[in-house]
């Protein structure tokens, strides 16, 4: 097509529209209602620091594909000829996949020092604005916040600490009515970022990379696959468009054994200076209430590195941990024992027999773990890889069937320039970690199909491609209540509506207690309280009120569990797309799960109506799940309820006609 035919050049799905002007810059559109201003939506920085962003639209071709369309851009400017392959996919309505290649057309080599693609300011709305950025810091912010101006934040997807970084390569801005989202579907993490910022004039999001390169004369610098999706609601769809997406270069969950659903206790209570006999005694009254995982956290060992038994505790060695963990199956729960991979302590012998398994940077430091005052280990080094996986075997050999693998060190890992490991390319450390706890996975499923292999980033933004290597996740300390719900619905679009996302110890919650929360939105429940006394000198300090599991506390520990039980809702279909978390208020979540609709809002206080959306056709009846109090019927697929509540609501609907959607 040439230029003088098309001074605009739209492409389209009939969801989203991309419109490209004359020097290809472009305009985002959704159903036809810009969303964004026509700006450069990719750009190329010179080793001298100019931008590139303008490039003559020289040519346009588009094919058909199976279950799709793909167009063709070529441009040129300044001695780079620019292409774009956009890709339209008729499974994903709404969402473009973008190929975006530069090639040096001149007689020298081109310096580039970064580039930025799907670079879009969705335009202002009077209700503002929220995002998602799936980028680890180590103030462990919320991943879903509020845009307001003149703030922002970079969300590198390399370390933005010695031991936080990695996460999802993928950042969503919305407002009420319509989002974008942007994202890479690479199938290893790359070192660039997803800059989500407040503007003047809407919000910005793009993806970047700062990596310098030099492109020699006819060669061509290739960017990472992207994808640009326009939406409705809040982060869920594109989430979960990303999911199928990279599940279609086989990278998905793996199968989810019943274990992984089951409720859990964790000695985590008593610190690490734990004592055996109260951790058998608290796990007798976990089991009494309808628990059913004992795990056994950080304190048995002596050391971060090497693994071995603390004499104090275990004094006859292998020989007691087996009988420990012979005590848990006896008194009927499920032992998972804890583990923090990839930490190594200074002084250790592993470390002075094997100093060649360290991480080191370009000026041959090690990478610290800040919580253990521990170095990080190479899990690009198959030394290093092996050794783990003897350690998975010797901890199943124990008899436990499950391990908290823990540590905010687990999301990502710098560049490794160890000259001992051979890499290729420095990267292989940050790229290869998926493949370390696919191997560690792979080696427990190996010896028990049902093993639980959790992997707990404490606080980072869980990291996409390690998924592959666990099948159960809790929410990695969280700071809130709404922490914990967020990462729960961000999980159920990541893995899968049914994923096993555990709420983790319930004493980090609002109230020290908010269940509720757990319960609300399918995640398991977990805790760690004390029994029948709070503990003395623990690592955490105490909550007001302390941990231990009081008659008062007890019922209410009680009633949660029993309802879990009955129901069961991390094993239904969470319907992430119902509700909007940033706008919609009070805050809801669906389940739709054996015929029935479960519901759940939240607020601090509220009086009026909850909509419950998604209902099957004909009339249902609505009983409180909590109190078991009928609140009469409503009609679907949509009804609005009278409600008064405090911090919590949960509903069930039944239907009255024999329609369900289950």
């Amino acid at each position: 097509m040439a230029l003088k035919e098309a001074p605009i050049l739209p492409l389209s799905d009939g969801v989203l529209t991309i419109a490209f002007d004359t020097g290809m810059h472009s305009r985002v559109s959704m159903r036809g209602k810009p969303l964004t201003a026509m700006e450069p939506g990719e750009a190329i920085r010179l080793g001298d620091q100019r931008v590139v962003d303008r490039f003559l639209l020289v040519e346009h071709t588009q094919d058909q594909i199976a279950g799709g369309r793909v167009h063709h851009l070529r441009g040129t400017a300044e001695g780079i000829e620019k292409r774009i392959t956009v890709t339209f996919l008729a499974a994903y309505p709404g969402l473009a996949l973008l190929d975006i290649r530069y090639r040096n057309t001149g007689a020298a080599p081109l310096a580039v020092a970064g580039w930025q693609a799907a670079t879009h300011d969705l335009l202002s709305h009077p209700d503002g604005a929220w995002s998602f950025s799936g980028a680890s810091y180590p103030d462990r912010r919320d991943w879903v916040q509020p845009i307001r101006p003149g703030t922002g934040q970079r969300n590198f997807m390399g370390m933005n600490a010695t031991d936080y970084g990695g996460g999802t390569p993928v950042a969503v801005v919305w407002r009420r009515d319509a989002g974008i989202a942007v994202g890479h579907v690479d199938t290893v993490p790359r070192l660039v970022s997803l800059p989500v910022a407040g503007q003047p004039g809407g919000t910005r999001i793009a993806i970047v990379g700062d990596q310098g390169a030099v492109v020699p004369p006819g060669g061509t610098l290739a960017l990472p696959p992207v994808f640009l999706m326009v939406h409705e609601g809040d982060h869920f769809r594109p989430l979960d468009a990303y999911r199928r997406l990279m599940a279609e270069r086989g990278f998905a969950a793996p199968a989810i054994p019943e274990p992984s659903y089951a409720p859990v206790w964790c000695a985590w209570g008593y610190g690490r200076d734990f004592k055996i006999p109260e951790v058998l005694t608290a796990m007798g009254k976990a089991k009494e209430i309808g628990l059913e995982w004992a795990v056994l956290d950080d304190g048995w060992q002596t050391s971060e590195g090497d693994w071995k038994l603390n004499p104090a505790k275990f004094p006859r060695g292998d020989a007691d941990m087996k009988a420990f963990a012979a005590q848990i199956k006896a008194g009927g729960m499920r032992p998972r024992l804890w583990l923090a991979p990839l930490a190594a302590d200074p002084g250790t012998d592993l470390l002075r027999d094997h100093p060649d398994m360290l991480l080191l940077d370009a000026n041959g430091a090690a990478q610290n773990v800040s919580f253990w005052d521990a170095f990080t280990l190479c899990p690009a080094y198959p030394p290093v890889v092996d050794y783990f996986r003897g350690q998975i075997r010797r901890i199943l050999g124990w008899g436990f069937e499950g391990l908290k693998l823990d540590g905010q060190h687990l999301n990502a890992v710098a560049p490794c320039y160890n000259p001992a490991h051979k890499h290729v390319r420095p990267e292989e450390s940050y790229e290869k970690l998926q493949d370390f706890w696919k191997a560690l996975y792979d080696e427990a499923i190996s010896i028990n199909p049902n093993a639980v292999m959790e992997i707990c980033p404490c606080g980072d933004s869980f990291a996409f491609h390690n998924i592959p290597g666990m099948n159960h996740t809790p929410a990695s300390d969280p700071t809130s209540s709404w922490q914990i719900r967020l990462k729960g619905k961000t999980f159920k679009a990541m893995m899968g509506p049914s994923a096993p996302f555990a709420g983790d110890h319930v004493e980090l919650s609002d109230r020290h207690d908010d269940f509720a929360t757990h319960y609300g939105i399918g995640a398991i429940l977990s805790t760690k309280f004390t029994w029948p006394n709070d503990p003395v000198g623990t690592t955490d300090p105490l909550p007001p009120g302390g941990i231990a599991l009081h008659p008062q506390k007890e019922a209410l520990w009680r009633k949660w569990i029993a309802l879990y039980h009955a129901n069961m809702l991390p094993k239904g279909e969470y319907l992430g797309g119902l509700y909007d978390i940033g706008f919609d208020k009070p805050e809801g979540h669906a389940i739709r799960k054996d015929g029935r609709m479960h519901y759940a809002f939240y607020a601090d206080r509220w009086s009026g109506a909850v909509v419950l959306r998604g209902l099957p056709p004909g009339r249902h009846r609505v009983t409180d799940s909590f109190t078991g109090k009928p609140l009469g019927t409503v009609s679907g697929p949509q009804a609005r309820l009278p409600a008064t509540f405090e911090h919590f609501l949960v509903l069930e609907t039944t239907p009255l006609d024999g329609k369900t959607n289950a």
